[in-house]
């Protein structure tokens, strides 16, 4: 594992290329979000350097982004609820607002003590979802950090777990598959109870004797262009790549970060939307033609 000792202050870097406004930061809890649900449930420790969720049969809690992006690399390490997890969902995600929303999902979902954290995954567009695709861990989640990682670019979603890929969604608008590319989203860190769903389809409920169930968020780095005045500086894809503070916004999978991905899906994928049948009687989707 690598080492979580950090600076307390945030390195904020704000470079202009052409029309390009870039970010990058070594995040700052303290600086970065606020503590809007949850009351005392959310605490920020050390500095900013450590963000502590807690659930009991009261309220969840969470955080949100005060910057809105469009288009952006995050790195989170996280520690996840250990024991009878059952009923409880950890999730770091970025979403926009309303009814027609994009966002794209981190979801922990917990377990009967002994058996594995299922790690779902998702992507809205304009409000649909119904892309979930389902993962074990090779390692078990809640004994230490583990990175997890969205980069959302112009050209593909993809979704990493210490620094292996797992899940590749590539944009297919030019085949009339909606994208996440024009809405910008906060990113979000939340840990709450859904027992009518997560743990085996709702058919096991929360422990609440278990609680308080806790779940922990540190060492977090942030490549993005912000949202500001109605519009993005992400605008040029080009001139960002002239740039080494800029490369992630035109990054793509290697040869071998392909093959890590097609590892990950032939040994620890447990559900793939594009493999349901009973989803979809009249063929796939159009973008899973792509993956």
């Amino acid at each position: 594992m690598a080492s979580y000792s950090r600076v307390s202050t945030v390195l904020l870097i704000v470079v202009l290329v052409g029309s390009l406004l870039m970010v990058v930061t070594a995040g700052d809890f303290y600086e970065d979000f606020d503590t809007p649900w949850g009351d005392d449930r959310a605490q920020i420790l050390n500095n900013g350097e450590l963000l502590s969720l807690s659930l009991d049969q009261f309220s969840g809690s969470g955080t949100q982004s005060r910057n809105k992006y469009l288009f952006a690399k995050i790195d989170m390490h996280l520690k996840l609820v250990s024991g009878n997890s059952a009923g409880t969902v950890t999730a770091f995600y970025l979403s926009s607002q309303g009814s027609k929303h994009d966002e794209i999902d981190f979801e922990f979902l917990g377990n009967v003590t002994g058996e594995p954290y299922i790690l779902h995954t998702n992507v809205f567009t304009k409000g649909g979802g119904g892309r979930e695709q389902q993962f074990y861990l090779w390692f078990d989640p809640t004994e230490d950090f583990h990175e997890y990682s969205i980069h959302w670019s112009p050209q593909s979603i993809i979704f990493s777990v210490d620094g292996t890929p797992i899940r590749e969604f590539k944009n297919a608008e030019s085949i009339g598959v909606p994208y996440p590319s024009n809405q910008p989203m906060r990113i979000y860190t939340t840990l709450w109870n859904s027992d009518d769903w997560a743990t085996q389809g709702g058919r096991v409920k929360t422990d609440w004797t278990q609680a308080p169930f806790n779940a922990s968020f540190t060492n977090y780095t942030l490549n993005a262009c912000v949202w500001s005045s109605g519009s993005s500086s992400c605008s040029s894809i080009s001139s960002s790549s002239t740039s080494s503070n800029g490369a992630w916004l035109s990054e793509e999978l290697d040869t071998t970060s392909q093959g890590r991905l097609k590892w990950v899906q032939e040994n620890w994928m447990i559900y793939d939307y594009c493999k349901d049948p009973e989803r979809f009687i009249h063929g796939e989707p159009a973008e899973c033609s792509l993956s």
